[in-house]
């Protein structure tokens, strides 16, 4: 299959003009490659600026899917005006090569969605942290990162997915898989993505901590950790403190040497590990009142819910399948 089969969806919303030189000069490269659609719902000057800088082979459109998560707007859009049935969709922090297009490309040949495993391009400290969170999520699975490969009939089979809900890839992966579609989740594709900056980081700590809702027995889990440290403190259990964050190291190291991390995640990135614990026994805590006060404050719109639970999911999508049906 040619690369000009794919079509790369870039949903985007920017808030200044901060490394716009950079990401036109990665989708210039990227337009030589595949089809390029970037759905913008950046203030109508940003939005402007950047339609006059982008090269002509990179369609440029205003998201038209209403919800309240911008980015599910922005993928639904562009989704609904690709131009291919390979689609990869990615963050605007997020740079592919030839390799990770081709390897996407490939292994949704045999799959509907493919989710592919993002590394830091540099490693400052925050991506140091950030690292220690993939890692566990490699251990017990898989990570949920900044881009995914999907086939646009499956999507449209689905009726697309909620745009209203904050853990919009999880979501995405689950439509998939309630209408059938098989998922792949990649984790001997790298994927290279920005650091942010260390603001960046620090601001989405919570929100992060919030996605957590969609996956009840892991927010269970969180939630009792903070209680039994703070426990294991005021009764002076530092052997066990000590042995609990050594397990956790293990349990990092155990996502690191999967599918071939070794040779690419830095070997240090995994002594993170317990304080990316800790921030989240707290973040999750913070979320919770977050929850309580009607929902999570994410780019500009409160969202209450992280994700449709799978049973009222999988009868949306029953419902849709009778009623085409009749």
């Amino acid at each position: 299959m040619s690369e000009r089969d794919i079509e790369y969806v870039l949903p985007l919303r920017r808030h200044d003009t901060i490394g716009e030189a950079e990401l036109v000069r990665y989708l210039e490269w990227l337009s030589g490659h595949v089809e390029v659609t970037v759905v913008d719902g950046s203030a109508s000057d940003l939005f402007a600026g950047l339609a006059r800088v982008l090269p002509a082979e990179v369609r440029h459109l205003a998201p038209r899917h209403p919800g309240l998560n911008g980015k599910a707007r922005g993928v639904l859009t562009g989704v609904e005006a690709a131009r291919h049935e390979l689609i990869v969709l990615a963050d605007d922090d997020i740079r592919y090569d030839e390799t990770a297009l081709a390897a996407v490309a490939d292994r949704l040949g045999d799959a509907d969605l493919v989710r592919p495993q993002n590394l830091y391009s540099s490693y400052p400290w925050h991506a140091r942290w950030d690292t220690a969170r993939m890692l566990v999520a490699r251990a017990f699975g898989g990570d949920y990162g900044g881009t995914l490969g999907v086939r646009r009939s499956t999507l449209q089979a689905a009726g697309g997915y909620s745009a209203d809900v904050l853990f919009e890839n999880l979501e995405l992966e689950r439509t998939v898989r309630c209408v059938g579609g098989k998922v792949d989740v990649a984790r001997d594709v790298y994927v290279l993505r920005r650091p942010p900056t260390a603001r960046h980081f620090l601001g989405q700590r919570v929100r992060q901590a919030y996605d957590d809702f969609a996956q009840p027995r892991r927010l269970l889990t969180e939630l009792a950790i903070l209680p039994l440290v703070t426990a294991g403190v005021a009764h002076r259990k530092w052997p066990l403190l000590a042995a609990l964050a050594a397990a956790v190291v293990g349990v990092a190291e155990v996502g690191r040497r999967r599918d071939g991390g070794a040779r690419r995640i830095p070997v240090g990135t995994t002594l993170w590990t317990p304080l990316w614990i800790l921030e989240r026994a707290v973040s999750v805590w913070l979320a919770l009142i977050a929850r309580l006060r009607g929902g999570i404050v994410y780019a500009g719109a409160r969202i209450p819910s992280a994700g449709t639970p799978l049973p009222i999911l999988r009868r949306r999508i029953a419902g849709m399948r009778s009623a085409s049906d009749g």
